[in-house]
This record gives C-alpha cells, structure tokens and sequence, in this order.
C-alpha cells in the first residue's frame, strides 16, 4: 500500500479545508491550544512509520487514555469486570447523569466518563500506585520514558470537574464506587492530562492491531481474547453519541479525545493517530475524522 503517497494527499486536502469545530473549553487550559495545529501518524505492522504535520508534538489525550485503563482493567478482572460496567454504545453525551440514574449506577460502556471512573475505582483498589503503575504501561507500550502529564491541563481539569464528580456521587449512591470520591476523581483526571504526540499514540495502539503483542519485540501484551473485546468495545462506543458515525464514515474500531486526539486501528495492518484540537458538536475531531474516512477511502480497506 503506498501509504506515504495517500498521507500526502491527505495532508493537501486537509490544509485546503474549511472547518467550523471549536476547541473545547470547558476545560480552560485546553482552550488555549492552537486551533491550526494538525498531525497525522500511520504506523504500518510490514512497512513501518509514515505521517506528516504536527505529529510529533504532545497534546492532551484526554479519553483516548480510557482505552489503557480499560485495557489494565481487564489483565486484573478479565470479565469479572463487565458486572460493574456495560458494554453497549450510550446515545448520550459522554458525561450524561440521566443515562446513568435510569441503569441503576452501571455506566453503558467504559468510554463515557461514567465507565472510565468506575474504571478507575477497580484499578484504585487493584494497584498499589496507580498513577505511576498506570504511566508505567505507556512507557512500556510506546517504549518511551519521558511521557508524563501536564500539570497545567490537570489543575484546570480537576477546578472544573463538577460533573464528573456528580457521576461519582450518583454512583456511589447505587454502590459502584468503593474508594474515596476524590481519591477517583483525582485518578481520572491524571490519566486524561497525559500528553502524548500521534506517533507515541500509533505506536501505543499497535498492540490492539498486532494481537496484544508489541510489533518492535513480539511481547505479548494482552490476549488475542481480550484485544477483541476491546476492539468491539471501540468500534460501537469509542466515540459516544457519534459512533455509528464513524463506523459508517470511516470503518475502524478507534477512541477519540476533547484534546483533539482520535487513534483508529485496521487489525493486521495499522494504527493512526490524528490531532486537530477543532471540535464537532459531538466533541470529536472535525478534521481528524475527515483525514481518517478520506485514510480508508484511498486505500480502499476498512475492517468491512
């Protein structure tokens, strides 16, 4: 596949295109990203790396961290797991209370805000450091040590996290939250203020397209059992309320992220990262999933 050829016409197709996205906001520190920015990262499981544009700059990975605690999740619990949160896609906003009051406390999926917390708690009660457990997995899958979190987009996400706290209570009400709210709270919040560059992210994500093994080393990361579960888990709900959108735009499981981030995988074949911080009502990347449905279209592959 001439993926160097078909990311260059991306990039020209990109760069000419109007867009009507908006940065998010409501965490304040991500407001002041630079709505121009973009990257775009494809790491190929025969041929290697290619990409163009800002993509080895750091951003916010923001949700796209729910799938390496959900992944962690699962090596402690394995399906046990799935008795405390579910696996069908939301059709609500991410950050719904309502959803949640009417499903007795069990979040829909581990990738609305509800999930990823009560992710959390399990991983709080599992691990004896969390946060550095945690950061230690994405050292080992993209093989870098100098990843870490921006303090910056902490403070200002944990001010700001009135609702996520809301979630919290109303779970714990229901009795699907064991640890201390602020203990949760300030979990969640840290994994979300990782940063991350397109190509760290790609090279994260392989082990999602290579089976659970690690492409530079063959480590078996995860099972093939549970690679699939979290492939599924991505294809129907790594988007919220817009991922049947993406699934019929673009065809690959992915997670996307407020920062701006999305990563996609083709199983066998590849993992994509894309960064463009402009946001759709639906709070994905506008021109992130235009750079990947146009990935698929010219190369004619999808997973259907």
């Amino acid at each position: 596949m001439e993926y160097e050829r078909i990311l260059n016409t991306i990039e020209t197709e990109v760069f000419n295109k109007p867009y009507l996205g908006k940065v998010a906001s409501y965490i304040p520190e991500l407001a002041k990203i630079d709505s121009k920015k973009f990257g775009m990262h494809l790491y190929c499981s025969n041929s290697g790396h290619y990409s163009f544009g800002d993509s080895e700059e750091r951003f916010s990975i923001q949700s796209i961290s729910k799938v390496f605690g959900l992944t962690m999740a699962m090596s402690e619990l394995g399906d046990e797991l799935f008795n405390r949160v579910d696996v069908e896609p939301s059709g609500d906003p991410f950050n719904s209370l309502v959803q949640l009051e009417c499903e007795n406390g069990i979040p829909r999926n581990p990738f609305i805000n509800a999930g990823a917390l009560v992710i959390c708690d399990i991983l709080i009660s599992k691990l004896k450091n969390p946060k550095k457990e945690f950061l230690d997995f994405i050292h080992q899958i993209t093989e870098t040590n100098t990843i870490t979190i921006n303090k910056r987009v902490f403070t200002s996400e944990k001010t700001h996290s009135h609702r996520n706290a809301a979630l919290l209570n109303l779970m714990k009400s229901f009795g699907n939250i064991k640890n201390d709210i602020e203990t949760v709270l300030d979990f969640y919040t840290y994994q979300c203020a990782i940063e991350m560059s397109c190509k760290e992210l790609s090279t994260a994500f392989m082990i999602y397209a290579n089976s659970g093994k690690q492409l530079s080393n063959n480590q078996q990361i995860l099972s093939s059992r549970a690679v699939k579960r979290i492939n599924a888990i991505m294809q129907t709900c790594g988007f919220y309320d817009e991922a049947g959108e993406f699934s019929f735009r673009v065809g690959l499981p992915g997670k996307s992220g407020v920062g701006g981030g999305i990563v996609a995988i083709h199983p066998g074949q590849y993992s994509v990262s894309v960064w463009s911080p402009p946001l759709n009502p639906k709070g994905n990347s506008e021109l992130g999933m235009y750079a990947l449905e146009r990935l698929t279209t010219l190369t004619g592959l999808s997973i259907f």
